[in-house]
């Protein structure tokens, strides 16, 4: 039966569901920042995956880039799937912004995160449930 890994369950907001992945927000106002997890039993990697969920990942992630960049009108989208800390397979998707603190670097491990208040976590969850309205599951 398929569990988040305590980390990301930690570290994130839940928005909802898409056919494959759960779509989570990392909790760090500093930028607009969205997980995917696929509801997979240990997977750890993309090719892991079958040949149908790869595909369906591919279209869940695409989508979610394409509205997310155009929702918060990002310079760039940072698509990527690391997974040195958490090995439950889980997709980055990072709105950068040639102004954010830390451009042209990398997210991770820079800075100190800014929780969002919950005021603001609840009203950019309403716009991304939007924007995502007819792929989103509650």
């Amino acid at each position: 039966m398929f569990e988040l890994h305590p980390q990301l369950a930690e570290d994130t907001l839940r928005i909802g569901s898409f056919p494959l992945c759960e779509v989570l927000l990392m909790n760090d106002a500093r930028y607009p920042w969205i997980i995917l997890v696929p509801r997979k039993v240990e997977v750890s990697e993309i090719y892991h995956l079958d040949k149908l969920d790869q595909q369906q990942l591919t279209v869940e992630s695409s989508l979610l880039s394409s509205r997310l960049l155009e929702l918060v009108q990002a310079d760039k989208m940072n698509v990527a799937a690391l997974g040195n800390i958490v090995s439950q397979l889980h997709i980055h998707h990072v709105a950068r912004f040639h102004s954010d603190e830390t451009w042209p670097a990398p997210v991770w491990g820079r800075g100190q995160s800014r929780p969002y208040l919950t005021s603001a976590a609840d009203d950019f969850v309403g716009q991304l449930t939007q924007a995502l309205d007819h792929l989103l599951q509650s």
